[in-house]
């Protein structure tokens, strides 16, 4: 990583953490990234809609994606390139929540978040997949709040949860078009 991406990193992780953490704000940001935790609240979301007919291949799709989203970011690339964590490599940055033991590189909430929001905003369309990208937005963002990720990391997860979820998108709309399911 070039020097100076690393230095506006650190910046960014230092200035959240002495002018926008609050005693009030944290407890809304540790809620906000629970629901990224395992992916547990995407995965339920795309349940549901595979659950109702007229959804279900939103629901394939967000599955599909969610699973792309693990292999390339926590199964691949985390290993791949092994980045530390911030909190270990900047001086008097503390994290807010429990320490991840896994690599920093990219944010594996970020990634899944907006894989499955991409989907959602794709085949839902209107309010409803605006407000999935709100929240997977707001979920990479507790993850720099909370001093677990870089914000490269966090940068990273969105483009690499977009590409999967676009590519999610492409292989359901195959699969149903040749074998009409669904």
């Amino acid at each position: 990583m070039p020097e100076w991406i690393s230095n506006i990193d650190t910046y960014i992780l230092l200035f959240l953490q002495e002018t926008v953490r609050s005693p009030f704000l944290t407890p809304v940001v540790e809620a906000v990234t629970m629901l990224g935790d395992g992916a547990i609240f995407w995965i339920a979301v795309s349940l549901i809609l595979l659950a109702i007919p007229k959804t279900r291949k939103a629901g394939s799709a967000g599955l599909l994606a969610l699973v792309l989203s693990l292999l390339v970011n926590n199964i691949i690339l985390k290993n791949l390139v092994g980045r530390i964590r911030p909190f270990d490599m900047i001086e008097g940055l503390m994290p807010l929540i429990k320490r991840p033991g896994d690599f920093s590189f990219p944010s594996g909430h970020t990634g899944s978040s907006f894989a499955a929001a991409w989907v959602l905003y794709r085949r839902l369309r209107g309010w409803k997949g605006v407000l999935a990208l709100v929240l997977a937005g707001l979920i990479g963002l507790s993850r720099l709040y909370l001093g677990v990720h870089y914000p490269t990391d966090v940068l990273f997860g969105v483009v690499s949860g977009i590409g999967c979820g676009y590519a999610a998108d492409l292989i359901i709309k195959k699969i149903c078009k040749e074998k009409a399911i669904m």
